[in-house]
């Protein structure tokens, strides 16, 4: 594990009406589940990210309590053409409402277009930046270009051989019905 922190616990509720602001850079060994998408390559590199939380009143007067959240990295990925390391950059720009409690958010999550969490006085900041960079990850990463050029066709000089001196079991099996009948 590397000595870079992650992204902080924060006390959403106070984070927002303090109206903070932080950011910072994580190194990519501390995501566990975006090595796995990378087969561990890039441990090394840092995933940059930013956080801001406000109070914003709605039309019935009552104070809702946002956290906006942006995220960067580059990620080492298998191109799906020609099955080379490609680097493919991921950002996410998202803003997320927060409500008293996991039933409120899932009924509300239905009704309304911004996404609604479940506030906690401990929430993991981090968690949430690696499942929306792994929700925004390529569904198939290709080179714009390859650097090699993708054979598009298999073939095997030995297949036909092959084929040929391959005996068909039927006809040993029809010898042998012949060889009982005789």
């Amino acid at each position: 594990m590397n000595t870079e922190s992650l992204a902080p616990r924060l006390d959403v509720k106070s984070f927002a009406q303090s109206s903070r602001e932080i950011s910072g850079h994580d190194a990519l060994s501390n995501y566990e589940r975006l090595l796995v998408e990378t087969h561990g390559m890039g441990a090394d590199r840092f995933l940059n990210w930013s956080a801001q939380g406000e109070i914003k009143t709605d039309e019935a007067g009552a104070d809702q309590i946002w956290l906006h959240m942006q995220a960067a990295v580059t990620l080492h990925l298998t191109c799906q053409r020609c099955l080379a390391p490609v680097d493919s950059v991921v950002s996410v720009s998202r803003s997320f409402r927060f409500v008293a409690s996991e039933e409120d958010a899932e009924q509300q999550d239905d009704d309304c277009e911004e996404d609604v969490l479940a506030l906690t006085s401990e929430f993991k900041l981090s968690e949430l930046i690696e499942d929306e960079i792994l929700m925004e990850l390529p569904l198939v990463p290709r080179h714009d270009e390859c650097p090699s050029e993708v054979i598009m066709a298999a073939e095997d000089a030995n297949f036909e051989v092959a084929s040929a001196e391959k005996r068909n079991p039927f006809a040993v099996l029809a010898k042998l019905q012949d060889a009982k009948l005789k």
